[in-house]
């Protein structure tokens, strides 16, 4: 089991109007809506640096080898996809 933490966020009376409104639509209280959203956030950003990780190895990889695949290849094989004669994923 997870430990929990208290973490207090200021909000402007705007925003804390708007939040209130919503957990009333939503039948949910502004501590399910603001937990929702900061999980959200966090694993969309999470999602973002993994994916920018990636591509920066990637292009160190580029940058070492040279090795790439055309974008012909890579047209030919979304092309394929659904048919028949559905094309491996080019290396």
């Amino acid at each position: 089991m997870s430990k929990t933490i208290n973490t207090g966020v200021k909000l402007d009376e705007t925003l804390h109007a708007r939040l209130k409104a919503l957990s009333t639509a939503k039948e949910r209280t502004p501590h399910w809506l603001m937990k929702a959203a900061i999980e959200q956030y966090v694993e969309r950003e999470e999602a973002y640096e993994r994916e920018k990780r990636e591509d920066q190895e990637r292009w160190q990889r580029y940058k070492l080898t040279g090795q790439a695949i055309s974008n012909e290849a890579v047209d030919a094989w979304l092309a394929s996809w659904g048919s028949e004669s559905e094309l491996p994923c080019p290396k």
